[in-house]
């Protein structure tokens, strides 16, 4: 269960104890304690959510040990660190470094060159830079994503029966790029990672693993849950599961792989 040792880690970076990380969460000792321990048969996920807001991080992190993004959600580590240190050149140092990506995409095979049966690996980042410098003049690549203009419910549900659609422009990246479309949900059940407003970067698939965040038509109604097998949960602990059992029509229409930053 790596979600414990990543909880005592953190618990221990902040020199907190179980007596102070129960008073910051809301969770008996003894509760926390089974759970720490990990003889706890069934941990709600609320209390998750607590334990993230006590110490200031994710539940993805806790759960799956992904790393929060908070500077840009769509950018990764990688190329934020690349254009950090791109602005803190003078105009002799962003000259050479341009000339120099310049040269390394012309390096860079194309996709028409690389056979279809074999795993294509993304563009160097030099070559994705590079078409960034030449295409925008903020220096970013951009691409565009369709936006949904019915709100996805973090409630209780609303029908998703429309087909209207807004083209958004978002960066382009390695999170970005697996969104096929973009969602603006409504309600504050997802609260507090989700809130009302937040558009989603989603993934068109029609299953999802246990676990993992999905937007769900049940009989017609749409909603953004996390799918817990035979129900749906929310991370806002006033709301209760959804049993998938108590629907005629369940389907999955996306796997939620993030979302996008508010300017």
């Amino acid at each position: 269960m790596d979600y414990i040792k990543r909880i005592k880690q953190l618990k221990s970076e902040k020199k907190m104890t179980n007596d102070e990380l129960a008073e910051k969460t809301g969770i008996a000792v003894g509760t926390l304690s089974k759970i720490l321990a990990g003889i706890s048969e069934s941990p709600k996920l609320a209390n998750f959510v607590a334990i993230c807001e006590a110490l200031n991080c994710s539940l993805d992190y806790i759960m799956y040990g992904i790393e929060e993004n908070r500077n840009n959600y769509t950018l990764d580590q990688e190329e934020m660190t690349l254009i950090e240190q791109y602005r803190a050149l003078d105009t002799r140092g962003r000259e050479t470094v341009g000339a120099l990506i310049a040269k390394e995409a012309q390096f860079s095979p194309t996709k028409a060159e690389q056979s279809p049966a074999r795993f294509i690996r993304p563009e160097p980042l030099a070559a994705r830079l590079s078409a960034a410098y030449a295409d925008n003049k903020n220096g970013f690549a951009r691409r565009t994503l369709p936006l949904y203009d019915l709100p996805v419910s973090a409630g209780v549900g609303v029908m998703l029966d429309g087909d209207s659609t807004e083209e958004i422009t978002v960066s382009d990246n390695s999170r970005t790029r697996e969104a096929d479309f973009a969602l603006r949900i409504s309600g504050n059940s997802m609260e507090p990672r989700y809130r009302d407003g937040d558009i989603l970067l989603v993934q068109e698939t029609d299953t999802v693993e246990f676990g993992e965040l999905g937007i769900f038509i049940l009989d017609g109604n749409g909603f953004f849950k996390v799918f817990g097998g035979d129900r749906l949960y929310s991370l806002n602990p006033e709301y209760g599961d959804i049993l998938l059992k108590d629907f005629h029509d369940v389907r999955v229409a996306g796997r939620v792989i993030g979302k996008l930053k508010k300017r």
